[in-house]
């Protein structure tokens, strides 16, 4: 085999590294492309080099999006904010992801009432987020022997939230353990919408109640300076009065004094 073929060889064997970021501006080499302008509109086929000197007066990128082509496309814009806008758009879908979980709850099969309506409490709270549930029954000792026990506490468990679940996993001995997985009737995107929503209406109820609260601060407020109001005015008339008073004695003690 010859040194070429073996180089050849090695390479395919090895695999070529890709980039998965695109080519921009200068790293674009080819002669020519056909180019998109910033808006969508279709420029045509151009050299390189005039494509290039368009993205500088435009001050934007030449990106290369798809490099298969004959000639390749390339497309004015702007790239940081082009990665920056898909970094967020990426996040968001994330975020929409739903991701099944399944919660596990286990019981004894000599389980009291009390216990049981807790456990099943727990069990209608994950099921109405839209979470699986897996039910797991423990036997200990002799309980072993009595696997009916068992399927009687999974049956009429299923049958207490047969509303809002349905029996995915019928139940099963296994080992020591008896497994039963319930499945929620809703999905989870509805269960996530429809507390998303909740959390939005508490909220704009909570606005509302803070609105009231100063609405009535303001009232007190107005009614308070209508009370005072008066006060001030009995308090002047006191004080004419008292002036008259004062003004009637001075007059009265000269004309003594004149008679005199």
């Amino acid at each position: 085999m010859s040194r070429a073929g073996a180089t050849t060889n090695h390479r395919t064997n090895q695999g070529v590294h890709i980039s998965a970021e695109p080519r921009i501006n200068e790293r674009i080499r080819v002669p020519e492309v056909r180019l998109v302008g910033p808006n969508g509109e279709q420029v045509g086929i151009v050299r390189i080099e005039d494509a290039l000197r368009l993205a500088a007066e435009a001050d934007l990128d030449l990106v290369e999006v798809a490099p298969m082509s004959k000639p390749p496309v390339c497309k004015l814009m702007d790239y940081g904010k082009f990665k920056y806008e898909s970094a967020l758009k990426a996040r968001e879908d994330r975020k929409k992801q739903v991701n099944t979980v399944i919660k596990e709850m286990k019981l004894r099969p000599k389980i009291d009432a009390h216990d049981y309506e807790t456990k099943k409490g727990h069990v209608v709270r994950f099921l109405k987020a839209g979470d699986k549930v897996k039910i797991t029954i423990m036997f200990r000792g002799r309980e072993q022997s009595r696997p009916e026990l068992g399927f009687r506490l999974l049956k009429k468990l299923a049958d207490d939230v047969a509303d809002i679940a349905f029996v995915e996993y019928s139940p099963k001995q296994d080992g020591r353990n008896m497994i039963m997985v319930l499945g929620p009737v809703r999905k989870k995107a509805e269960a996530m919408a429809e507390a998303q929503a909740e959390k939005d209406a508490k909220k704009g109820r909570r606005h509302d109640e803070a609105d009231g609260e100063l609405e009535a601060t303001d009232s007190t407020t107005e009614t308070t300076t209508d009370v005072t109001e008066p006060a001030h005015a009995e308090v002047g008339s006191v004080e004419a009065a008292e002036t008259t008073e004062t003004a009637e004695t001075v007059e009265a003690t000269e004309a003594a004094q004149a008679d005199a």
